[in-house]
């Protein structure tokens, strides 16, 4: 399928893979879950009115509390500013679209059906109660014991699956499809704040995902991690605040770049110091990274670590400074135009600074004691998250006329500017004069009980103020006046040189900065051969061109159309749900009871619902991952780019190799758990959980396949069949050899020696929680590799990949990656 519907079909949104399309849909599916959050939010101040009375159960309040945070934070803030991206960053840096269509497509739908999955937990006995933050032990079976709570957990780690997919594409196309002339410095601000975004997103998100699997491991197989002594909510905060703290700005960011386009185009003036703004975001970005235990000062870390951290907290502000000073002159010395996108910037930049002054006090030691666990933090929170985040709003009303062709209503406008601006400052102004209040507390000193009505009212008006939004935009969506292509005097980005909506492939002719300015240039194509550039005379052109890089002219099936359609990201995002939707009930559904080998073991199931939903599910995945390998989907790299620091790394490789970094951060966050614990436990005190001969055996095995999969890569280049047949089989049989001794290994610890995931007969249980989890982990890693290189090996056999060798060597750099993480995993569990 490649062929797109039009847009009055249904069937167009669920298979199209063009950004726009996908932009459009993050952007009403996040405004959907603002509603779904703003709920949640309106349910806790009704209770926070009065303090004697009880309009939700403790448990309910709980709940509404972490859902409301979840949501937020999760499914509406990073999501609003990614649709934006999706529509509009392919156009400022002049690309077609992103560099992975159909990965961006995954991408949403993950996005939509994890919200689906959170949705489903408050039906399976409630959901999660443990706060956004989903402190241990809180996070554990035994206090949180509801279905709905693993369901919440799931569904967050399918979010940020769905998060890394987008992250890997974003980074590709803005590295790889940069218009030609257009350097990295060269980039729109929006453009280099989601730049920044992603590089965090990469490494924080995959910490993210990392300690959900672990949690989701103690909570649907029953390891220890956060129940321990040994690990426990010291391990919890590390690891989570390792994410949670470059989270603030992977959200602001984005706020951060609508905030810095707008600036320029309604003072009519560049932004000052841009070049500089451009490095504080940078080393933003870098410090963001420094600074995670300032959330924990209230901890047993000892106190020359968390001085170190009051120092990096307090430095993050410097280039923070520059940012808003920078903000200021340009102003100062444009002539400013008082429309509604430049309202909302400028509020978020009020917002955000009064949200700046106020974490400074959360950055010193001393007074963190005493502001810890209160409504200051609340308040703080909310104005630099939500107030950052107003930006995104006036963003919305900027590129309205750009997505929909028509113009929004100015006098609401300003009204929903003016209604949100006094509502925000209700509501959450008023958490500084009540601050004292405990957080996440429903019964607090009466004597409060004035700002908390106050900041009711508030919420209530800033509840409206949206939906004052979203008339102006339906009413003017349906009768507003035609926008034209470019509505802005000083509107300065690419996406304002197209019609209103951009056309499908967004371009009439290839774009080009290569004269200093943006031009449209018709190339040449010859009978044969791809594009070749054109001078002013339409001759071809022989000054050496730019980057028209050796790995494009060789790229097969040159001449294809790009395909915009596929119904099998939606298909897969579907199995990949209701196979943790399965999960989220697993606990409760199967009970294993061993008996003296496995084949003595009974497998008592309680509801069927759960693990039919697994199978169902796990079926769906492989057979749509296979038909996703089969589908002639084409989506040709751009021919003529900046590709600085890439130059000559082909599209693919780069997106593997983001996608691998990535990964090393999963791996390394369960390394570190386990180093981590066991020094707590002291790290003499342990041995070996399992004998050293088997994991020697299976290095040898994994090794020995790391050098077949480079002679398959050889045997491919030669155009040898028979050799790659050969080669590629070999690997699958040492990956099979390798699960096998694996397998056998495990079943020796459980039946011979009793050691399971959550008891060891030998030693401290989260010893053994953490050898199966890790070595568990790796071993689905190398089942999916298995996975991959089954369909490689089918596919040669029918006569695929002599004349494009590239699958085989992209396959290779994962399994090198999986036989390098071996390498580390077998000393720390075999031998030391």
């Amino acid at each position: 399928m490649s062929g797109l519907p039009p847009t009055t079909s249904v069937k167009r949104w669920f298979v199209t893979t063009n950004h726009k399309d996908i932009g459009i849909l993050y952007t009403i599916t996040a405004l959907f879950f603002l509603l779904f959050g703003g709920v949640m939010a309106l349910l806790i101040r009704l209770q926070l009115w009065d303090p004697t009375s009880q309009i939700l159960s403790g448990l309910a309040y709980n709940e509404a509390v972490t859902a409301h945070g979840l949501i937020m934070v999760f499914w509406f803030l990073s999501p609003f500013a990614f649709g934006f991206a999706n529509y509009f960053v392919p156009l400022q840096i002049g690309a077609d679209d992103l560099a992975f269509p159909r990965l961006n497509a995954v991408s949403y739908w993950l996005y939509l059906f994890s919200g689906v999955l959170l949705a489903i937990s408050f039906f399976q006995g409630g959901t999660l109660s443990a706060g956004w933050t989903i402190y241990a032990p809180l996070n554990v079976p035994m206090y949180t014991p509801s279905i709905g709570s693993t369901g919440a957990v799931l569904a967050l780690a399918m979010f940020v699956t769905g998060t890394t997919a987008s992250t890997v594409n974003f980074l590709t196309s803005i590295h790889h499809s940069r218009a030609e002339g257009m350097g990295i410095m060269d980039m729109p601000m929006f453009t280099w704040s989601m730049l920044a975004t992603v590089w965090m997103m990469l490494f924080a998100f995959a910490a993210l995902l990392a300690v959900g699997l672990i949690l989701a491991a103690d909570r649907v197989l029953g390891s220890v991690y956060f129940s321990a002594t040994e690990g426990g909510s010291l391990l919890w905060g590390h690891l989570f605040w390792f994410f949670g703290h470059p989270e603030v700005y992977i959200v602001f960011f984005p706020a951060l770049g609508v905030m810095l386009e707008l600036f320029q185009t309604f003072s009519g003036r560049r932004l000052v110091g841009r070049k500089w703004v451009i490095i504080s975001i940078c080393l933003i970005a870098v410090q963001s990274f420094l600074v995670w235990m300032h959330h924990m000062f209230l901890t047993t870390i000892n106190l020359e670590i968390k001085t170190l951290m009051m120092a990096t907290t307090i430095g993050i502000s410097l280039p923070f400074d520059l940012v808003v000073f920078s903000l200021i002159y340009t102003l100062i010395k444009g002539r400013i135009q008082f429309t509604t996108p430049f309202l909302f910037a400028f509020g978020a930049l009020l917002l955000f600074i009064l949200g700046g002054i106020t974490g400074v006090f959360l950055g010193a030691i001393v007074l963190d004691y005493e502001f810890r666990g209160t409504y200051w933090v609340v308040a703080h929170f909310h104005y630099v998250m939500f107030g950052g985040a107003t930006a995104l709003f006036g963003g919305a009303y900027y590129w309205f006329p750009k997505i929909t062709g028509k113009m929004y209503d100015e006098f609401l406008g300003k009204l929903h500017f003016v209604v949100f601006f006094l509502g925000f400052n209700a509501v959450y102004f008023s958490m500084f004069l009540g601050w004292e209040t405990p957080r996440r507390v429903f019964e607090y000193n009466p004597e409060f009980q004035i700002y908390h009505q106050f900041g009711t009212i508030g919420a209530f008006v800033l509840g409206l103020s949206f939906f004052i939004m979203f008339y102006n935009f339906a009413k003017s969506y349906v009768s507003g006046e035609p926008a034209g292509d470019n509505p802005w005097d000083y509107s300065r980005t690419a996406e304002w040189a197209v019609s209103s909506p951009p056309p499908l492939e967004n371009w009439p002719n290839r774009p080009s900065y290569a004269s200093g300015k943006l031009e449209f240039v018709k190339d040449f194509v010859p009978d044969g051969g791809p594009a070749m550039k054109t001078d002013d005379n339409g001759d071809i052109a022989t000054d050496g061109g730019d980057s028209h890089s050796a790995h494009i002219s060789e790229y097969p099936y040159w001449d294809k159309h790009a395909s915009h359609a596929s119904i099998w990201p939606f298909a897969l995002s579907l199995a990949l749900g209701i196979t943790l939707f399965g999960f989220s009930g697993f606990a409760d559904a199967v009970t294993v009871v061993l008996g003296d080998s496995a084949m003595q073991s009974e497998v008592q199931i309680s509801n069927a619902l759960y693990p039919t939903a697994i199978v169902v599910g796990l079926v769906g995945l492989l057979y749509t991952g296979v038909k996703w390998g089969l589908e002639d989907f084409y989506a040709p790299p751009t021919e003529f780019a900046e590709r600085w620091p890439f130059n000559g790394v082909e599209k693919v490789k780069l997106g593997m190799w983001f996608f691998l970094a990535s990964d090393v951060i999963v791996f390394g966050a369960f390394i570190s758990a386990a180093v981590f614990v066991r020094y707590n436990a002291g790290w003499m005190t342990w041995s070996p959980l399992t004998e050293s001969l088997p994991g020697l055996i299976n290095t040898f095995v994994l090794i020995t396949s790391s050098f077949t999969v480079i002679l398959a890569l050889v045997a491919a280049r030669r155009k040898s069949r028979q050799g790659l047949l050969a080669t590629l089989g070999t690997t699958i049989l040492l990956g099979f050899t390798f699960m096998a001794i694996k397998l056998w290994e495990w079943n020796h610890e459980i039946f011979d020696r009793g050691v399971t995931i959550s008891a060891n007969a030998h030693g401290d249980p989260i010893q053994a929680s953490i050898y199966y989890v890790t070595t568990g982990l790796h071993g689905i890693h190398v089942l999916l590799g298995l996975v991959i290189a089954l369909f490689l090996f089918v596919r040669v056999y029918q006569g695929h990949y002599l004349d494009d060798e590239r699958p085989i060597e992209y396959f290779g750099l994962y399994w090198h990656f999986v036989d390098i993480v071996w390498v580390f995993i077998f000393p720390l569990f075999y031998l030391f």
